[in-house]
């Protein structure tokens, strides 16, 4: 017999004791409470009383499941978060054994865990504030973290990146719960890697005080289903823009690790318009500038968690390296008012260039108890981020063209930025009993920002470039942030209370090496919180919250010398600025019903010692620079609503409406300003045929107040088709940014002296290209 032949009638003969030796274990998830499949639960099988893992699989859109096994004795466990744990035992596998429903029974919800939600809408309201999913938005798909809090009810993103929550610049942005350096530069960190954005409006004494606006926490992705995961996308754009990235998750009972990268080049080009009237020098400056840049960032997010009995140990990590590209020039017209006689003229042109690498790693050890509501969690991280900046200048005076014979001055600078932040913390949550837990934790911050900026101008004398010691800055700033905090929970039928304080013991350094000035603060602060919900039925509740809270003035706005990247309209910080205290009061409802839900927020926000920036016009030059004005009051009212209309069609959104008030008279009688303002913004979602779905997204800010003025309105509207493919694996959509073009910003400042107003505007209107699959 030929040796194949022999091998197939040796196959052929074993074939039934093969096929009887491998058994099936099957069964249906269902959900306690209303019986309805639970998809997504973890299924695994364990050798009777080990830990050893013998297989798993995931329950489907029924919730039915099947493994595949030898026979023996074995635990079945079941997973699924949101949901205990479900463990059966001892189980005697000699033949297939289908074990019918399994009933998983849901967490018992916590007081920040009520919440308001819709599985087909990508947000939910709870007594906290805004839980936010970017990857359920699809204007998001190929953005970075700035485009989605674009797309965010309450928050508000100026042409400069920086970040508002309800009129209020003042927000502590974390990144997975803890204080980064990378928060420095959001754009660095693609839609693509967030899992979930918590915003919270009040935050309680768990959080850090700091944040006059509230906390950002944005949760990067990391990997929780059981197997082996990923996935790919690529975004290609209007302008050659590119954005394109890769991750992978593996995921056992013992370990899990994960990886991502991200790849983006993006371009733009921007315009901006400055004019200025002085009154009693009969000055008029027109500026018109225009500007061309390139990003190309790499990202870079890994990490692994080890499970070990009740102990978890994790390592998070993110890192990223960039270099950018700019060039801009800036025209400028000085004239008399009265005669129209030409006072100045000039052109610089600034040809700047920046390369940018930043870390984040921390390490995290947390302990699991018999009891789910007992937690021990205790983390270190260390973040670094480094920018280096070249600026060649030329500058053309006494004319309006930039050509080579006009050319009689050049200047260079040189900026190398470091920026250190260290955090250890320990969190524990102890449950008196069913009804009562008690939360207390530690926490030490260090955070060190290194500014050295050379300044040079071309010497013709000595036909080479020397340094500018008046201009030249070395800054150092330093703090450290001690802080431990308790918190007094209850629960009840109708009600939930927390109540809770933190004590923050603070110390900062601000060293001027040019001058060797050194600035020291040391002060101590107690920040007391409430929340409470009060249940009127199961769709209805009343939440009532109010914290007290202090903006400490940040390393730019300390920093004195100026930034004179535009001779006439130069900015410095204040060396001499205090913290401002906040105390905020927030009520509200909440109505969740079967495809609706609204939320109904009223907030009231007091400052004291309000940091605010002024601009002040000396010699014809303006200078912006922050100050400590007496106080600011802001009160107001949110809607949050979600709907699914139809089958087809539903929408999501907000609409906020405030009145604020800034005193500065302790300034001076112009710096005390009053306005009403509001903003809007609405998710639309369509489901069409051929599994095709269209997504519109409208944004509307009115005019804001500012302590000398207001900013323009801005509104916008972006516009997403998706198309699923492959079971829903391959996602293509094509995507319209700023539909109309009209998305720009603008503002103006006045006082008894002047009058001055500016523009910006950049290529907002773009097209991308966007396909994902996962696996």
């Amino acid at each position: 017999m030929k040796p194949f032949n022999y091998i197939l009638f040796l196959f052929l003969c074993l074939s039934p004791l093969i096929a009887s030796a491998q058994l099936t274990v099957s069964g249906k998830i269902v959900d306690g409470e209303n019986d309805e499949p639970l998809l997504f639960a973890q299924v695994a099988l364990f050798e009777a009383g080990g830990e050893e893992t013998i297989t798993y699989t995931q329950s489907d859109e029924n919730g039915d499941f099947a493994l595949g096994t030898e026979s023996g004795t074995y635990d079945v466990k079941v997973f699924l978060i949101g949901y205990e744990n479900k463990k059966i035992e001892n189980l005697q596998i000699n033949e297939d054994r289908n074990l019918g429903k399994i009933t998983l029974t849901s967490e018992g919800k916590q007081l920040d865990e009520v919440v308001v939600q819709s599985n087909t809408i990508p947000m939910r309201t709870d007594v906290e504030g805004l839980v936010i999913t970017p990857e359920q938005n699809l204007a998001n798909v190929g953005g970075t973290l700035l485009d989605i809090l674009r797309n965010t009810p309450s928050i508000s993103v100026s042409d400069d990146g920086s970040i508002s929550l309800r009129g209020s610049s003042g927000t502590n942005i974390l990144i997975n719960g803890r204080n980064s350096s990378l928060t420095q530069n959001l754009d660095q960190i693609p839609a693509s890697a967030i899992e979930q954005i918590k915003v919270v409006n009040n935050p309680n004494a768990r959080y850090d005080a700091e944040a006059e606006g509230g906390v950002i926490n944005i949760i990067l992705k990391r990997g929780e289903d059981m197997g082996t995961h990923g996935g790919a996308e690529l975004t290609y754009g209007t302008r050659n823009r590119l954005n394109t990235g890769a991750r992978f998750n593996h995921t056992t009972t013992k370990y899990n690790v994960y990886a991502g990268y991200n790849y983006r080049d993006w371009k733009g080009v921007s315009e901006r318009s400055t004019f200025r009237e002085v009154y009693e020098d009969n000055e008029l400056l027109n500026q018109q500038g225009n500007n061309r840049d390139r990003r190309q960032n790499h990202n870079f997010n890994y990490g692994a968690d080890y499970y070990f009995g009740k102990n978890i140990l994790s390592y998070q990590g993110v890192y990223f390296t960039g270099k950018d590209s700019e060039n801009n020039s800036l025209y400028s017209k000085m004239t008399d008012s009265e005669t129209d006689d030409l006072l100045l003229q000039y052109v610089r042109q600034n040809n700047e260039s920046e390369t940018d690498d930043g870390y984040d790693n921390a390490l995290i050890y947390e302990r699991t108890f018999d009891d789910k509501n007992r937690e021990l969690k205790i983390s270190a991280n260390n973040s670094y981020q480094n920018q280096y900046k070249t600026q060649n200048i030329n500058i053309y005076r006494n004319t309006s063209e930039a050509t080579p014979e006009n050319l009689n001055g050049q200047e260079r600078a040189l900026t190398d930025e470091k920026r250190y932040t260290s955090v250890i913390q320990a969190d524990y949550i102890h449950p008196v009993n069913e009804r009562v837990k008690l939360e207390m934790g530690l926490k030490s911050t260090f955070r060190k920002f290194d500014n050295d900026y050379k300044y040079y101008q071309l010497s013709e004398s000595e036909n080479d470039f020397v340094e500018n010691t008046d201009i030249s800055n070395h800054f150092l700033y330093k703090d450290q942030i001690h802080a431990a905090y308790f918190i007094y929970s209850r629960s009840g039928e109708k009600w939930d209370i927390s109540l809770g304080t933190r004590a923050e013991q603070t110390h900062v350094e601000g060293l001027l090496y040019n001058t060797n000035e050194l600035n020291e603060q040391d002060y101590l602060n107690l920040f007391p919180s409430v929340q409470a919900l009060y249940k009127l039925n199961e769709e209805n509740s009343l939440k009532f919250t109010y914290s007290r809270r202090i903006d400490r003035p940040t390393a730019w706005r300390l920093n004195p010398f100026p930034d004179i990247t535009d001779s006439l309209s130069v900015r410095r910080g204040n060396p001499n600025l205090q913290p401002e205290m906040i105390n905020s009061l927030e009520v509200g409802h909440m109505i969740n019903m079967e495809k609706a839900s609204l939320t109904t927020n009223l907030f009231y926000r007091h400052v004291d010692g309000v940091l605010d920036y002024i601009t002040l016009v000396e010699d014809g030059i303006s200078y912006q620079q922050p100050a400590n004005l007496n106080t600011g009051q802001a009160y107001g009212l949110e809607f949050i609503g979600m709907a699914e209309l139809t089958d087809w069609w539903n929408i999501n959104g907000s609409v906020s409406l405030f009145q604020s008030k800034v005193d500065g008279s302790n300034v001076g009688e112009e710096f005390v300003s009053k306005g009403f303002s509001w903003n809007s913004k609405i998710t639309t979602d369509f489901t069409l045929p051929y599994a095709f779905t269209l997504q519109l997204v409208g944004d509307y800010e009115s005019p804001e107040v500012e302590a000398q003025g207001r900013d323009f309105a801005r509104y916008s509207m972006d516009a997403t088709l998706l198309k699923k493919l492959m079971d829903n694996k391959l996602q293509l959509s094509l995507s319209v940014r700023d539909v109309f073009n009209t998305r720009n910003f603008g503002g103006y400042n006045q006082s008894n002296d002047f009058y001055q107003e500016f523009r910006a505007e950049w290529e907002s209107r773009i097209a991308l290209f966007s396909a994902r699959y996962n696996f």
